[in-house]
């Protein structure tokens, strides 16, 4: 909050509150700053100072003014070359809005930055204290003895990936009842970097992909980034909207969709899974119009073994299965994978091998040992446990507070209605310190929502719903 004990005048606070959060994109380019007189009301201050602040930003260059409209930050980051426009008949294909990569790195950088050590309920990983394990500092000793570390950074290690690990994995994919054997998979620099692999390989500039809808806005920036149509797909309880799908498919030479990406299992940020229906019909689709589904499993150590997936049933004939151990072990170590038919995944690995040669060794064999070992099990099942607690918690507290939940509990993320703009619901929270995740995030339009994500390891603390109430009732 604003002190008037501080060395610094209200002017400067408020300038350099807003300049903060503008440079490390908390507050995208295009986004309206309040009015002077909601500001003021909002801090607690006079029209007079939040003018001057503002005259600061026009001075700094960070925010522009239009006449009768107000204050917004400006977009001072140029189109890149090669940038997909909109068509002449963009009303007649559906897209969302282009997004240069300054407008990708506000997606990503924005639901990354902390800003202050209280509890973030917009995060989308499990607190450091949920992943501490002993076995992993074990792990790691177990490989670096002397001649393994020289082994391992002394030469390039397998392109496709340790083959300890890639075995492991194959294991670990019978477990779901998807055979495949290690040389089907490829490992990469985590779970995104898979999906880029999986992009790069199949598609061209301009093919149109379909996404669903609400989805992870990192993967709405990372294709527009390689110029691609977005085709939103809502997704419902029991998996995409069919119909849609449908629609977009025999729509003839302007959308004939490439691609359709899924999370399939505990989806993000709704928790909703598929049903063996939907996915029947699902492959049906993809058999009749000749299109590829990328399955992104990233929560599948969250979920039954038995969820619906549509690898399973397709058996890699039309699919591609992603998947990664960020969310439920280490993030840092960035180590990811997908596994493909026999006839896709040669290319698959010439991609990863022009993207990055191949992939460090030393944590993919410790990951290995942590898998057959069944520590990896182990530690997923004590993760599940303390999740439950946690979302039972939450969603009480949630509902005290005045929200609605938008979908049936589930996994790590709760999809909660709050009856208020989101948007400016998080930059009134970014004032008390607190990271929220608005609805609008994860549309590819980014329409003004009411709803928002929340983690439910990290939005059990009964004083951020307080806070939140307080808030909520303001704007």
């Amino acid at each position: 909050m604003l002190t008037r004990t501080s060395t610094q005048s209200l002017t400067a606070q408020l300038a350099d509150r807003f300049a903060e959060r503008i440079r490390t994109r908390l507050m995208a380019p295009g986004t309206r700053l309040p009015s002077v007189r909601e500001c003021a009301r909002q801090q607690g201050v006079s029209p007079h100072t939040v003018v001057a602040a503002y005259d600061q930003l026009l001075a700094q260059g960070l925010v522009e003014a239009r006449r009768q409209r107000g204050f917004f930050v400006r977009d001072s980051v140029a189109v890149p070359p090669g940038t997909i426009q909109p068509a002449a008949n963009a009303s007649a294909q559906p897209q969302a809005t282009p997004l240069v990569a300054a407008d990708a790195s506000t997606l990503i950088r924005g639901m990354f930055h902390r800003p202050s050590d209280k509890p973030q309920p917009g995060m989308g990983v499990f607190p450091p204290d949920w992943l501490e394990s002993t076995f992993m500092p074990a792990a790691v000793r177990r490989v670096t003895g002397t001649k393994a570390l020289q082994e391992f950074s002394l030469q390039y290690g397998e392109p496709s990936g340790d083959g300890s690990l890639r075995r492991s994995l194959s294991a670990k994919l019978a477990s779901i009842s998807l055979p495949v054997g290690p040389e089907q998979i490829v490992t990469t620099i985590g779970a995104t970097h898979a999906l880029d692999i999986v992009s790069r390989s199949l598609l061209r500039a301009g093919d149109a992909v379909m996404v669903e809808e609400p989805g992870w806005a990192l993967e709405f920036a990372r294709l527009e980034a390689l110029g691609m149509r977005i085709l939103p797909v809502p997704r419902r309880a029991d998996g995409p909207d069919l119909e849609v799908m449908e629609r977009y498919c025999n729509a003839g030479e302007g959308h004939r969709p490439k691609l359709f990406v899924s999370v399939s299992v505990l989806h993000n940020p709704t928790g909703y899974s598929l049903t063996p229906g939907s996915a029947h019909r699902v492959l049906q689709l993809a058999n009749k119009h000749d299109f590829h589904i990328v399955e992104d499993d990233t929560y599948s150590h969250l979920a039954p073994e038995y969820a619906t997936r549509l690898c399973v049933l397709d058996g890699l004939q039309r699919t591609i299965y992603v998947s990664g151990f960020a969310k439920i072990l280490a993030p840092n170590w960035r180590i990811g994978f997908l596994a493909a038919s026999p006839a896709l995944i040669g290319r698959m690995l010439e991609t990863k091998l022009l993207a990055t040669l191949t992939t460090p060794a030393l944590f993919e064999r410790a990951l290995a040992w942590c898998i057959d070992q069944g520590q990896l099990r182990r530690h997923a099942e004590r993760v599940r446990l303390r999740l439950d607690g946690a979302r039972g918690r939450t969603v009480k507290l949630a509902l005290a507070a005045g929200c609605t939940l938008a979908s049936e509990p589930a996994g790590l993320f709760g999809w909660v209605d709050t009856g208020v703009d989101t948007d400016a619901l998080t930059q009134r929270m970014l004032d008390e310190g607190y990271l929220l995740a608005p609805g609008s995030l994860f549309h590819a339009r980014r329409p003004p929502s009411t709803l928002m994500r929340i983690n439910f390891a990290t939005a059990q603390d009964a004083t951020f719903w307080k806070v939140f109430a307080r808030i909520r009732a303001q704007v």
